[in-house]
């Protein structure tokens, strides 16, 4: 009988409150305020006219693997309501949500016939053909309140997720048609309109702005569970708006240097070229002059502050810098974002104009009240990669550092004179080009303009760091012949290396596998037994003799993705039904009896999507957020959370941008290390950072082959990943699907052994995504793919230690090749190999409880 740790009672938990309490103070710093005419906070809780199809339909977070199971949704609406709000629109709330229920019906009806024809999973379609959100319906001329109310409230919702990438077109990046028409009724209607955007991912306000009457844009995002309590403390003025955007919004999609060849935009999704370079984000947009809507660190507040720089200097291989910020509004209290750039002189390398360097938030102040922040940087953070020295470098020159509240509004409040030019890192090129391309150049240069402060920087006292690279493997031997346990390895009495060096080729391999070894098994968000619901299982195989865990793995990123409601029969054997994927749910057998049958539960807490817990720019808060997850983690047993997702914005088409953080690697980085900090404060609790690495395409994701240079990869797509890995150590990698100039993330000995393991000191687990050494029916969408799929023994090369969720041809095809001696799929292992891969495995299994 299998350990079940589910909970016997439905019934709502003090710590499920809790969580749900703690979320709803964290999510409150993630909506940003866009445009405020006096319109905020509605503070008199009257009458309002509520419309949009986020209303009632409010998203509280992405689809797919990232999608949380929770108890119940606050909507808007009801949000709203409950706060003491009278909704006098009901009537067109529900003609909307009967429309849209009628859509998705037939949406449904369609799906799961698709699923039949191509003998498919229903999964895979809707991965592959997910449901387009119809628009809403036209407000009509007796569902008009402005006899009951002067305000009105407008929900803009927008969904997306894993699997495919969205459209620069109506419904989607764009307005619907019906969603103007309704926008314009209301601004000729009403004198107070406020537009909301429920959205997880940037879109075409432009459009909004140019609408009359409009008072107030507020970006929500997606906030979880609670997220219509949430809206609700922000409208009223409970709580201050205090987030910042951490993308750049363009005025036209066109602005942005990937549009034009981003995934389906030039009908070719296998080959994508990374031609913007650097140029990501605001560090294009800055330094090619290109004015946006909203610049990249913006958001106002319901009261102002005043910033003072006063003081910068250098202390030992850093930069101090003391910023004083005073709340000078006379009514609300708030906090304030200080953000910390720099501008890089010319040489001989391409420089942006300026780079975000480092940012603090304040605490919340009353009106008069200051707080001195100190903010600090390494001066290596502000080298560039090299790739003629293969080395990070700090070019000779005028450092600007430049302090504010986005990148559009700073100061420049020091100069740091680098006198020599200094290598920080010493390493080798990696990445090499599969294709050549061409990138954009702008040699931006920071205008000549004065500080306050001048340092003179001692070189002597940047350190310079030395990459060791790993030679040939070696095969692990040990002498010991009494059958080693992990009570051993944890007793010190022997290693982990000593316990590998026991195993057979077999186990070895089991150990490099995912426990879903049924072709008709499970997919992805329900392959664990033992807690139904977790994305997988690591090898049992040797629990009972050796005593290596299990390790069982849940995904994320907006909390705990588990199955809330199962059954077992009396002896313990787990029922079908209660599975739960989307709007996908199977029904449990209605023969069932209730005294031959157990129910379990296992509800938990959706935090805000990613993009919106970075806009909080809060790692205080952010930690907090993640020991909660770890606190569920523990209730539940699951080992490993398969989060934070940190891959960067390069383009806001990404289908998978809500999970993901920003455009920016330090706040992504800085991000998701806050995370797995509150998350592995919790002994034997890990997080999985991904998706290793350049996983900026949905389309055709299994197969897109990202083609970009070192430096680009260095500075922006892996930045992050490093700062998480030095400032939080997280147990686990996973892998991306895609191709990285022509070699699979998943198989590229370079991108983890050569940067995670040795230049970075990662000493975790390192596995797959979901079937990405599988060869699954549907996974390229009717797509006729160019390049093969990823080979199992190539992850085992690569030091892509866990293949998940595992299928008996991964096991088959790493022993056959070990035992004998020959190349399968492009790839031949050792021995040595496949030791090292189940010792990284074993090594972090020995630390769950």
């Amino acid at each position: 009988m299998a350990e079940i740790y589910a909970l016997r009672s439905p019934e709502i938990t003090e710590a499920e409150k809790a969580h749900m309490a703690l979320a709803r103070g964290l999510a409150g710093e993630c909506p940003v305020l866009l445009e405020n005419e006096g319109v905020l906070p509605l503070k008199e809780k009257g009458n309002i006219a509520l419309y949009g199809a986020g209303a009632r339909g409010t998203i509280k977070g992405g689809t797919g693997s990232g999608d949380v199971n929770t108890r119940m949704t606050v909507t808007v609406e009801q949000g709203l309501a409950e706060a003491g709000y009278t909704i006098v629109t009901t009537d067109w709330i529900e003609r909307n949500a009967n429309f849209y229920k009628q859509k998705k019906q037939e949406y449904l009806a369609w799906a799961a016939q698709k699923a039949k024809e191509e003998n498919i999973p229903d999964i895979v379609v809707a991965l592959s053909y997910p449901f387009s959100e119809p628009g809403p319906v036209v407000i009509e001329e007796s569902e008009i309140k402005a006899d009951e109310t002067d305000t009105a409230i407008y929900v803009i919702s927008r969904n997306s997720g894993e699997g495919a990438d969205r459209f620069c077109k109506e419904g989607d990046y764009l307005l619907f048609p019906e969603e103007k028409e309704n926008l314009t009724i209301l601004g000729q209607n009403y004198k107070k309109v406020v537009v909301v955007l429920n959205i997880g991912g940037v879109m075409d306000v432009t459009e909004i702005k140019a609408i009359p009457g409009i008072g107030a844009i507020l970006l929500m995002t997606q906030l979880g569970n609670i997220g219509g309590y949430v809206l609700a403390d922000v409208l009223s003025g409970d709580v201050t708006p205090s987030g910042k955007l951490t993308d750049t919004w363009a005025v036209d999609y066109k602005d942005y240097p990937s549009s034009e060849g981003f995934s389906h935009n030039d009908g070719n999704i296998d080959d994508e070229y990374y031609t913007e370079g650097i140029y990501v984000g605001y560090r294009y947009f800055d330094s090619f002059g290109v004015k946006a809507v909203y610049p990249f660190g913006y958001g106002k507040s319901y009261t102002d502050f005043a910033l003072k720089v006063v003081s910068a200097e250098q202390k030992g291989a850093e930069i101090e810098v003391s910023v004083s910020v005073t709340n000078t509004g006379n009514e609300y209290s708030g906090k304030e974002v200080v953000q910390v750039y720099y501008s890089a002189p010319a040489g001989n390398l391409e420089k942006p104009y300026q780079e975000l360097v480092a940012y603090a938030k304040t605490s919340l102040l009353a009106p008069g009240q200051e707080e001195t922040l100190k903010i600090s940087f390494a001066i290596a953070d502000m080298a560039s990669y090299c790739e003629k020295c293969a080395s990070w470098v700090l070019e000779k020159g005028d450092y600007i550092v430049r302090v504010g509240n986005s990148s559009k509004d700073t100061v420049a409040a020091a100069k740091l004179v680098l006198e020599e030019t200094v290598k920080t890192e010493e390493l080798k090129n990696l990445f090499a080009k599969d294709a050549e391309f061409e990138e954009i150049s702008c040699q931006a240069k920071a205008a000549d303009e004065e500080t306050a402060f001048t340092l003179k920087l001692d070189a002597s006292a940047i350190p310079i760091n030395k990459a060791v690279y790993q030679g040939k493997r070696e095969e692990y031997h040990t002498d010991k012949t009494e059958k080693l346990t992990v009570a051993d390895i944890q007793a010190g009495r022997c290693t982990v290396e000593e316990l590998v060096a026991q195993l057979t080729v077999e186990e070895l391999a089991d150990y490099c596998v995912g426990t879903l070894r049924s072709e008709e098994g499970s997919i992805v968000g329900n392959a664990s037994y033992t807690v139904p619901g977790a994305a997988g299982d690591s090898s049992s195989l040797l629990k009972e003799e050796r005593g290596i865990k299990n390790m069982i793995l849940a995904d994320g990123p907006a909390g705990l993705r588990l199955q809330p409601h199962f059954k077992t029969d009396k002896a313990g054997n787990l029922l079908p039904g209660g599975e739960v994927f989307g709007d996908s749910f199977a029904p449990f057998d209605p023969n069932l009896k209730e005294e031959e049958t157990d129910d379990y539960y296992q509800y938990c807490t959706a935090i805000p999507i990613g993009w919106a817990l970075a806009q909080s720019w809060n790692t205080e808060l952010l930690e907090k957020a993640g020991d909660m997850v770890g606190e569920e983690m523990e209730l539940f047993h699951v080992d490993l959370w398969l989060a934070p997702a940190m891959n960067i914005h390069r383009n806001p088409l990404c289908g998978r941008n809500f999970e993901y953080y920003s455009e920016d690697p330090l706040v992504s980085g800085k991000t998701a290390a806050a995370i797995t900090k509150g998350v592995q404060s919790h002994p034997g609790k890990g997080t999985t950072i991904k998706h290793f690495a350049v996983n900026s395409q949905e389309d055709n994701r299994y197969f897109a082959n990202s083609h970009v240079s070192e430096r680009a990869l260095r500075e922006i797509y892996l930045k992050g990943f490093e700062i998480a890995v030095k400032e939080s150590q997280p147990l686990s990698i996973m892998t991306s699907y895609n191709l990285i100039n022509g070699i699979h993330a998943a198989n590229c000995y370079d991108l983890l052994q050569g940067a995670a393991r040795d230049e970075w000191g990662f000493q975790g687990v390192v596995m797959t995504d979901w079937f990405t050494s599988q060869d699954v029916p549907g996974l390229t969408g009717g797509h006729k793919a160019v390049y093969p799929i990823s080979a199992s023994t190539g992850c085992v090369y690569a030091g892509n230690d866990m293949q998940m969720p595992g299928c008996k041809k991964n096991v088959d095809d790493l022993v056959a090749s070990v035992k004998e001696d020959r190349e399968i799929d492009g790839f031949k292992i050792t021995l040595a190999d496949l030791q090292f891969n189940a010792a990284n495995v074993i090594r972090v299994a020995a630390k769950m409880k």
